[in-house]
């Protein structure tokens, strides 16, 4: 038996003590003991707490692995996640601290992954313990919409009908404007009576589209998302905002960013979260790598009322940035890359002068080495808010506005 005192959180939301020995759900100052398995505590008893513990408010919160950060203040929180903000800027040189911290209300994550497995009786859906390939039923779930929440039968009838009991099924429950959108990996192939089981499934649960690997799409209704004026329907299984009030915050925060500008270009487009609403002032050049994401953006564009020109590349921006020439006459750029950031893209608008930038990013470490070659090229941070969409949860996101100096 070891007795440890917690320094600190770490990214992952374990604490650390010095060795270091990581040990799961403890906050800094607190005293804890338990045996030591290689460099972690998996099992600690807490001998003395923090004034930040509180009790979990989900009665899954022990078994689950989908929440980290369940049994932290909301005090603590907000102040951990603005201080890997500065403390990820600052390790650049960067001394810029946050104007505030959005975060999103509980029950409204709009999209949530589910695993399933057939048992001997029927099936259990949920999310993985933590560290483990173990499901954990999650009926009353806070952090998912309610809608989404109540959709577990329906993925355990997807497991019935639709796997072995050797196998897993990931299931990808979407909200939209139609109904669930739900897409389906791992499952069998889809012969005509497997077809005939997920129509009757779609049926009695009325979904709006299920669509099962490569295999096979039903729509019963378009499964549309409302960007700004237009309504789009997604990909199956197509990168979206974690909530309406996080996409409402990113939203607001980038088109303050981009001010009064008459042309944009936004890069990481997806289908067009800022692209659209950003239409109803300007006009905007989308550029995204996925083309059925394109083609999406496209639709939904042409079927909206009253939004200026909204033109489209499909380019692989990692391979292929847009360049210096490609750039030029662009008022203000929008950018939203994935958690690897994109150094070749930012190289790129460093050396542009476009005149302002709105930088969304989902990963603190990359957008402070991206806003370093930013500065570095002669551009200021004006301000900083993070929203914190995943709400208990160890993600960090932030949208930066930049300005060129004169």
């Amino acid at each position: 038996m070891t007795t440890v005192t917690i320094e600190r959180l770490g990214h992952h939301g374990d604490g650390i003590a010095a060795g270091p020995i990581y040990v799961p759900r403890t906050l800094p100052g607190e005293v804890v003991e338990g045996d030591v398995v290689g460099d972690a505590m998996p099992q600690p008893r807490i001998v003395t707490s923090s004034p930040d513990r509180v009790k979990a408010p989900c009665r899954h919160a022990a078994a689950c692995g989908g929440c980290q950060l369940q049994h932290v203040s909301n005090r603590f929180v907000t102040d951990w996640k603005l201080g890997i903000v500065t403390h990820a800027l600052a390790a650049h040189g960067l001394e810029v601290q946050p104007r505030r911290i959005l975060t999103s209300p509980p029950s409204t994550r709009r999209r949530a992954g589910f695993s399933a497995r057939r048992t001997k009786k029927g099936a259990m859906a949920g999310f993985h313990k933590r560290g483990a390939d173990v499901i954990v039923e999650v009926p009353d779930c806070l952090l998912v919409d309610p809608a989404i929440a109540a959709a577990l039968p329906m993925v355990e009838a997807l497991a019935i009908a639709g796997t072995s009991r050797k196998a897993e099924l990931s299931v990808m429950v979407t909200t939209s404007l139609g109904g669930l959108d739900v897409a389906v990996t791992g499952g069998k192939e889809a012969d005509p009576q497997l077809q005939m089981q997920l129509a009757a499934i779609a049926e009695k649960f009325d979904l709006a589209r299920l669509t099962w690997d490569a295999d096979l799409a039903l729509t019963r209704r378009m499964p549309e998302q409302q960007f700004g004026p237009a309504r789009v329907t997604p990909p199956a299984g197509a990168f979206l905002q974690a909530t309406p009030e996080g996409e409402s915050a990113l939203l607001a925060a980038v088109t303050e960013a981009v001010g009064g500008a008459a042309r944009i270009v936004d890069l990481f487009a997806g289908c067009g979260t800022f692209a659209l609403p950003l239409a109803r002032a300007a006009a905007v050049h989308a550029v995204e790598g996925d083309a059925a994401m394109v083609r999406a953006l496209d639709a939904g564009w042409r079927k909206a009322p009253l939004l200026h020109a909204v033109t489209h590349t499909t380019r692989d921006l990692f391979r292929a940035p847009l360049d210096v020439s490609d750039l030029k006459g662009f008022d203000a750029a929008v950018i939203d890359p994935p958690r690897a950031g994109s150094q070749a893209q930012i190289a790129e608008l460093a050396k542009s002068g476009i005149p302002v930038i709105a930088h969304v990013s989902c990963n603190p470490v990359t957008f402070a080495r991206d806003a370093k070659m930013l500065v570095d090229a002669g551009y200021r941070i004006d301000w900083i808010d993070v929203v914190d969409q995943f709400r208990w949860s160890t993600h960090v996101e932030l949208v930066a506005g930049f300005t060129l100096n004169a």
